[in-house]
């Protein structure tokens, strides 16, 4: 059952606020077990429905005919609203850009590389995977042959091509760092001004790093606010590299051959890659790559 009349505006405005305050004793009534129980924090057909009583006596296909078509309104996913604690935010993130736009103008002598590091297993992950219909058993992600052990990777990414330089070891600490400050150096030969930008990781401030660094001075850290991952654009190639190949992978019991495959998914970006950099939102219309001035 549906209604048809038009509907004015100020009551579509009406429907909308109650939506935005979340569901209530309505609510509450229709799904809680005991009366006493909590209202649910998110709506669903079944309470919106009981809670605006002109649409009480509708179908569930009704009410949702009733959202789309008479008031505007859709189902859509959330967005995590970001926030960092930290109280120079602004500050490191003008810092982040000005470097940005530097390497930009000064590709001979000034590169930028955002640097992280990630840990995998060598079990698979779950994931969804297109299977046959049941009664067929829904894929495995099968880890009887893996153990527990914990592989790591430590990265830098150009900001300006893609290029990806990185190390992988059973434990990434401060020798691993110092080598990969090394090969950044080794990379680019040419650059007076190499900026690493980093999170709060506290190998980098170790003082064995430190001392480390000052045989590398064209090395300069740029520090990210903390908790910002957002500002960290390789965090999205780690997710690229989880996505495709860490899923429901078939290679529990060969942790050799998985690595192999872990390094020639990143070997593929050794020399630059534009697909890398839209995927990480440096190409675009991000905030990042519109700091970057390109030709």
């Amino acid at each position: 059952m549906e209604a048809t009349a038009a509907i004015p505006f100020a009551q579509r405005e009406e429907v909308v606020q109650r939506l935005q305050q979340g569901p209530g004793q309505e609510a509450q009534q229709e799904t809680a077990v005991r009366v006493d129980g909590p209202p649910p924090s998110r709506w669903t057909l079944v309470t919106i429905r009981a809670t605006f009583e002109s649409i009480r006596a509708y179908t569930l296909s009704g009410v949702w005919r009733w959202l789309h078509r008479r008031m505007g309104v859709k189902l859509r996913s959330a967005t995590v609203q970001q926030y960092s604690p930290d109280p120079q935010y602004q500050s490191k993130e003008r810092r982040l850009k000005r470097c940005l736009r530097r390497a930009a103008q000064e590709p001979d002598q000034v590169v930028l590389v955002f640097l992280d590091e990630m840990g995998y297993r060598f079990g698979p992950e779950a994931a969804s995977d297109w299977c046959e219909q049941a009664p067929a058993d829904p894929p495995v992600a099968d880890r009887h042959k893996s153990g527990n052990r914990l592989w790591r990777i430590a990265g830098a990414m150009n900001a300006r091509s893609g290029q990806v330089t990185y190390l992988d070891a059973s434990i990434v600490g401060r020798a691993k760092l110092i080598e990969m400050y090394r090969r950044l150096v080794q990379t680019y030969p040419q650059a007076r001004k190499i900026y690493g930008v980093q999170d709060n990781w506290s190998i980098p401030s170790h003082p064995e790093v430190l001392e480390a660094m000052e045989a590398y001075p064209q090395i300069e850290p740029v520090w990210l606010p903390t908790y910002a991952p957002w500002l960290n654009p390789i965090e999205k190639l780690w997710r690229w590299l989880k996505q495709d190949l860490l899923k429901l992978h078939r290679l529990a019991g060969d942790s050799k051959g998985l690595r192999q495959r872990v390094n020639g998914f990143l070997d593929q970006f050794a020399e630059g890659s534009c697909a890398l950099l839209r995927y990480v939102g440096l190409l675009g219309e991000g905030q990042l790559a519109k700091a970057i001035p390109r030709n």
